[in-house]
């Protein structure tokens, strides 16, 4: 059975910690290839922030470009109205049957995620690699992989919450141990706004082409 991780988000834009964050779940837990799934209409963002899911889509192409077992994946950029991650994933296994799908969050999103619609099916259809690291960072329950995809949660807090989801859905729940990367979509957006250098927090491809097309600025 082919396992496949998702790297859903809106890439608003995409940076090194989506990037560092997608190659250790494909290999803490073996996964053949790992799905990048810009959104299309993210029903819990602020609109006026999103860039059009084409732009997003042609920025995350050139991001995994050069890296092998990473593809992008326009199932919801394409898709018209809000896009939800339990229509996505039912659509994937219904296409795909026999995959084993992985989908990557910060594992912040474990206390949000019964908000987002339709829980049961989203567990139903996937195993859930909740992204952890050392140290804290503000707390982010958006659809979003936060700064570096982690949680500022006390280890037997997020343990209480995961055997929760596990007792009520059958939900299967993996940890993702990443190291701190302090990046974010929002932090590189204000950067631009301001006119400061976002070398080295987004891959050089998607710099240039954000620099080309003058995103981002007043």
């Amino acid at each position: 059975m082919e396992k496949i991780g998702i790297m859903g988000g809106t890439f608003n834009p995409i940076h090194n910690g989506h990037l560092a964050i997608a190659q250790k779940a494909k290999e803490q837990f073996a996964l053949d290839k790992v799905l990048f799934m810009p959104s299309g209409v993210p029903y819990m963002k602020n609109l006026r922030e999103v860039l059009p899911a084409t732009v997003r889509c042609e920025m995350t192409a050139l991001a995994i470009r050069d890296i092998p077992c990473f593809e992008l994946s326009d199932l919801e950029a394409v898709e018209q109205g809000n896009t939800y991650t339990c229509r996505t994933l039912e659509k994937l296994k219904s296409l795909h049957p026999d995959t084993d799908y992985h989908f990557i969050l910060g594992a912040d999103s474990l206390f949000a995620i019964e908000e987002w619609r339709h829980p049961e099916q989203i567990f139903q259809n996937c195993t859930i690699l909740a992204a952890v690291r050392k140290g804290t960072a503000k707390t982010d329950t958006s659809h979003e992989i936060p700064a570096s995809g982690s949680v500022k949660t006390d280890t037997g807090i997020l343990q209480t919450q995961v055997q929760y989801l596990q007792k009520k859905y059958q939900a299967s729940i993996e940890m993702l141990e990443i190291s701190a990367i302090d990046i974010s979509s929002t932090q590189i957006r204000r950067m631009l706004h301001q006119g400061t250098s976002v070398h080295g927090l987004v891959p050089e491809a998607v710099e240039a082409y954000i620099t080309e097309n003058h995103l981002y600025q007043s």
